[in-house]
């Protein structure tokens, strides 16, 4: 069992700032035929431009952004994946989304951190209606990725909340179980995605996405440390040996984090491009 709490006072309040709902814009188009180096990496951001350098490196075929709107121009070869944040986002969702499906987006992930109250912040029983209700519709159109679930710990949080949405949700025709991590070290780590794989085992799901992940000491937005880069070089090939993880993203592509003061990768970029 991981014994790590979501921290609410600062990892969170770093994490709500930058992964909130964006507000409407125009979008464009982008297409999925990425010819990346790592076909399961992706590039989790706000500003669509710098994924660029990410790009370049020939790390990522795909990204999100916490909308269902791509908020600018992705480079060529990177698939925009969607995302129902949360009830914010009701509005307005069938128009964007059947845009962006026909766009070429193949798949839709489910709501961010709903078992988080400064997030999406909804108990496993309604979100469980409400998937129904916004997303199991799209079966057919598109591969669909359930909410994605921190690693606390608690009655209806982390992975005790996702198994009851999914005793909910029992017709969703979910694709993907989608969940986030940030803790200490990468042995944790991996526990904690081997617990995420066996539970979407037992329910029939085909993979398991990992779509936020860092350390803890990562999320100050200071810059990488040697800590951060061992800790890519160590779960990355990790990861992509895992069969039944089929996408990941590490937390997350701004300045500061993968990408330097003028955009360029740090250090921990080129860990992750690496």
């Amino acid at each position: 069992m991981v014994s790590f709490k979501y921290l609410a006072t600062t990892l969170l309040a770093a994490s709500s700032a930058l992964a909130a709902p964006h507000g409407h814009k125009h979008t464009h188009s982008m297409r999925q035929t990425a010819n990346a180096s790592h076909p399961k990496r992706g590039a989790a951001y706000n500003e669509a431009s710098l994924v660029q350098a990410l790009a370049d490196s020939g790390a990522v075929s795909w990204a999100y952004d916490w909308n269902m709107e791509v908020m600018g121009d992705l480079p060529s070869g990177v698939e925009f994946v969607p995302m129902l944040w949360g009830s914010k986002m009701f509005t307005g969702w069938w128009a964007a989304i059947q845009t962006i499906l026909n766009s070429g987006s193949t798949h839709i992930m489910g709501f961010n951190e709903p078992d988080m109250s400064s997030q999406a912040s909804m108990s496993s029983s309604e979100a469980a209606g409400y998937y129904k209700q916004y997303i199991t519709h799209f079966n057919g159109q598109a591969k669909l990725v359930s909410p994605a679930v921190t690693n606390g710990v608690g009655d209806d949080m982390g992975l005790t909340w996702m198994r009851n949405f999914l005793n909910s949700c029992t017709d969703c025709d979910i694709s993907a179980l989608a969940v986030h991590w940030y803790g200490e070290t990468a042995d944790d780590f991996k526990s904690f995605v081997e617990e995420a794989v066996a539970l979407q085992k037992e329910f029939g799901i085909s993979e398991t996405w990992v779509t936020e992940f860092a350390l803890n000491s990562d999320m100050s937005g200071s810059g990488a440390t040697q800590t951060s880069v061992d800790f890519l070089n160590e779960v990355l090939p990790w990861l992509d040996a895992q069969d039944a993880v089929a996408r990941y993203a590490y937390f997350m592509c701004a300045k500061g984090y993968l990408l330097d003061e003028s955009s360029q990768l740090s250090v921990s970029g080129k860990a992750y491009s690496s």
